[in-house]
């Protein structure tokens, strides 16, 4: 069961420039799903489309089963979104600030303390929010769209321009949110290490084309297919010999031969045959491409 779904999604600006072009994202119910892609590649966009702050041009797009179109107000109530920068008043409090959205909401007044100990701010009492890092402003707008307790978060680039602490706290909010309220989080993000530990499911876009999508483990599973074993040894020739007669394919680079990933009986049966001819073995490991480069590779 998906909460985000589009069919064939397809965005111009001007009538002419494509910015995106037949996508076709799924997002699984009670997943956080991580929408990643380089600068300008059309993340943006696709969030704003279906929160309905750019108007649709080609396609579908279905939130809760929904046609967004027909059911926006619906949709929208069950939706809570942090799009580019906070809007918050920066001479209120947190508490000030979330006081006119809870009136705005027409949400009960104890759910302001309630969103405040969710994120980590309860304890700012009245300090005014011009005053607060980028961090705590971060998770304040995070706790503005918890605000009408939505099923679906939708967060663009929330650890932009966060310090490495901040980046983890956030991270371990996102988790909690998903955890313990079960909420579907779509975020994006343009770097996959700051969120490869938290999301469930990967859509991956460049110049506006979703060139991958699917689980963790299928993106895991990329990265495997990619690794290859490194064989380092004080005799070349003879390893290679020892290699062929193994049945073994590779390539030397320099003075090293990279080849598939071997069983661990064969990798142990290959390393007693050098030893046997007296070949020192300095290396033999396995090189794996982290994600990143997979990313890297991907967008290329």
């Amino acid at each position: 069961m998906y909460s985000i779904t589009t069919n064939n999604l397809t965005y111009r600006f001007n009538g002419k420039e494509t910015v995106l072009s037949d996508i076709n994202l799924q997002v699984p119910t009670g997943s956080i799903y991580g929408f990643l892609g380089p600068n300008g590649a059309g993340k943006t966009t696709t969030l704003r489309l279906l929160l309905g702050l750019l108007k649709k041009q080609d396609g579908e797009i279905n939130i809760f089963n929904l046609p967004f179109e027909k059911n926006r107000i619906d949709i929208l109530r069950k939706t809570g979104s942090l799009i580019e920068s906070p809007s918050l008043y920066a001479h209120l409090s947190a508490k000030e600030n979330l006081a006119i959205l809870q009136k705005v909401y027409q949400c009960k007044p104890s759910r302001i303390e309630e969103v405040l100990k969710i994120v980590g701010l309860e304890n700012t009492g009245k300090k005014s929010t011009g005053k607060f890092s980028l961090g705590m402003k971060q998770r304040l707008s995070i706790a503005i769209a918890l605000m009408h307790e939505p099923e679906l978060l939708i967060l663009d680039e929330p650890t932009n321009g966060l310090d490495p602490n901040g980046i983890i706290e956030m991270r371990e909010l996102l988790k909690q949110l998903n955890k313990d309220l079960g909420m579907t989080i779509l975020v994006s993000s343009h770097l996959l290490a700051e969120i490869e530990k938290m999301v469930t499911h990967v859509g991956i876009i460049n110049k506006g084309k979703l060139i991958f999508q699917g689980t963790m483990g299928e993106l895991h599973e990329a990265q495997h297919q990619q690794s290859f074993m490194c064989f380092e040894t004080g005799n070349v020739e003879k390893s290679k010999e020892v290699l062929k007669t193994n049945g073994i394919q590779f390539q030397q680079e320099g003075i090293q031969l990279h080849m598939p990933v071997l069983e661990r009986e064969l990798i142990a049966s290959i390393n007693k045959q050098l030893v046997e001819q007296d070949i020192k073995v300095y290396q033999i490991s396995i090189v794996k491409n982290d994600l990143e480069s997979i990313f890297i590779d991907l967008v290329k």
